[in-house]
């Protein structure tokens, strides 16, 4: 292994030269296939790091799907319901537990992960390759592959698609640093360890936090731990549902997540699973063709190409009303927050969107109505005292 390796370009291709590079020892990566750029560096390690600290974490197979340095989805090798391979089109029924997170990961927003970053915990083997294929990807990281799979993988986008190998016991220095108009940034890393001793201190009158909704927290906590800030994250089943990334308004990220997480179960809804789709429609036309079904008012588009060009017959209306009944059966759902709840809003917006468990920092002078807020719901809310902001 090499201490350098040049790059295309950095962010933007008028930005030359670029290279990630060690200043001790060798880089810990090894380029199996295709030509990572700058961008695509970012998301491998982010995304590693998010995943193996979420193995550590579960002691489960974790995959992450990463765009422009923030997490569209991340998950646990929990096993896919029937729906769940529906909603997430995966044709296979045999998916080992390491495909199952990536499933899932990608499934949690498959329109921000359109063209993503894969990262794993595990080996990546067949059954998980075989679901690559299908899907518009720039690339894999992952501590190792199986033959067939690398074979199978080195064959996507023409053979150019991007394959990196990381040595799994790699330990960076304790230190990072980075630079910004010339002038260089340092600070410890941010090796906090997110476990279920976090969530001991819960203020509300609620305390109960099930086995699975400390999982989901977990998975919400160390999600935030590599999300451009501010960031929230709803946290379902062994998986993110919803990402609100990189807002400067607390409350617009509970929104913006919140409508991410209102989508997956949305997807979820009878009159979505029995859309009639032509069978020649690609996948990603799937996709935006969904998301625009469950977002806007179908009458407002009757007639309109998206339904001319997809469906056989045209579908039935699904109104708000329909929506707004449909997610008012869903519960469970787990909210993480990388800082304070400033105003209970944010507490207002998420029991829309079936939260019964939220980990956040606390610290507000605010605390206590954010408390109050989540006791209307019978919210059972932990302060972990720890905040998770990452740029």
């Amino acid at each position: 292994m090499s201490t350098e390796l040049e790059l295309k370009y950095g962010c933007n291709p008028n930005q030359k030269p670029s290279r990630i590079y060690i200043n001790k020892g060798s880089l810990p990566i090894e380029v199996l296939n295709g030509k990572p750029g700058y961008i695509n560096f970012l998301d491998a390690f982010n995304g590693w790091q998010l995943v193996k600290e979420l193995k550590a974490a579960t002691g489960m197979p974790s995959a992450a799907s990463f765009k422009h340095v923030s997490p569209a989805g991340a998950a646990v090798g929990e096993p896919l319901s029937d729906v769940l391979h529906q909603i997430f089109f995966t044709t296979q029924k045999d998916l080992s537990p390491i495909a199952c997170a990536y499933a899932r990961a990608r499934g949690a927003d498959r329109m921000s992960s359109f063209g993503d970053w894969i990262s794993l915990s595990d080996r990546c083997d067949i059954t998980m390759a075989r679901l690559i294929e299908k899907e518009v990807s720039d690339g894999i990281i992952a501590p190792d592959y199986d033959a067939d799979a690398l074979e199978l993988l080195k064959a996507k986008r023409k053979g150019g698609y991007n394959i990196v190998r990381i040595d799994r016991d790699y330990i960076p220095e304790p230190l990072e640093t980075k630079q910004v108009y010339g002038i260089s940034f340092e600070q410890g890393r941010n090796e906090l360890n997110i476990d279920s001793d976090m969530l001991s201190n819960i203020v509300t009158a609620n305390k109960n936090l099930p086995e699975s909704a400390v999982r989901d927290l977990i998975i919400s906590l160390i999600t935030l731990k590599y999300t451009q800030s501010n960031s929230v994250c709803y946290a379902y089943d062994g998986q993110a549902i919803g990402i609100g990334a990189g807002q400067q308004s607390r409350i617009h990220c509970t929104r913006l997540a919140g409508g991410k997480a209102d989508n997956f179960f949305l997807r979820q809804h009878p009159k979505v699973l029995s859309l009639p789709f032509l069978d020649s429609i690609p996948r990603a036309n799937r996709d935006n063709t969904i998301d625009v079904y469950i977002s806007s008012d179908y009458e407002d588009v009757i007639g309109d190409n998206v339904w001319n060009n997809n469906f056989k017959t045209q579908p039935e209306p699904f109104n708000a009303d329909e929506k707004k009944a449909f997610l008012s059966t869903m519960s469970g759902v787990s909210l993480g927050s990388d800082a304070f709840f400033p105003f209970s809003d944010n507490i207002d917006r998420a029991a829309r969107s079936g939260v019964s468990y939220i980990a956040q920092p606390g610290g507000s002078i605010r605390d206590d109505l954010v408390i109050a807020a989540c006791d209307k719901y019978n919210i059972a809310m932990a302060f972990t005292g720890v905040r998770l902001f990452h740029h």
